[in-house]
């Protein structure tokens, strides 16, 4: 499991292979990911929008922005923590993600970023 805190922030992901398949005629990797958001400060957040670097050891790295994880936007106590499962298709049997959530502040309205350590992808036949 990869971990990283930013301002009381603290993001665990663990990674896992979920197979092959054949899609437009190409073969492709299937990731999966789970991440747990867990806040450690003081103050109430929330998460309100995210941002991924996508590595793919065959492909340019393509960038996600969205609103929200998985349709959510999570508002975080002190202490509570929030986990949700994705999943990211490659064309290679080896890559890896990174990014950051954007999240507020409640007490001081403040908007902050909280930074997701890179983590790696590799099929469990791929050597590197």
């Amino acid at each position: 499991m990869i971990t990283q805190i930013t301002k009381g922030i603290k993001i665990s992901v663990k990674t896992s292979f979920e197979g092959t398949f054949l899609k437009n005629y190409k073969i492709h990797f299937a990731f999966g990911y789970r991440i747990t958001i867990e806040n450690q400060s003081k103050d109430s957040v929330q998460l309100t929008s995210r941002h991924w670097q996508i590595f793919d050891s065959l492909n340019d790295v393509e960038i996600v922005d969205g609103e929200g994880v998985i349709g959510k936007k999570p508002v975080l106590k002190p202490g509570e923590s929030h986990t949700y499962s994705s999943g990211c298709l490659l064309t290679s049997p080896i890559g890896a993600m990174r990014g950051h959530y954007n999240m507020v502040n409640f007490t001081s309205t403040r908007r902050f970023r909280v930074m997701i350590p890179t983590f790696k992808f590799h099929a469990p036949f791929a050597l590197n």
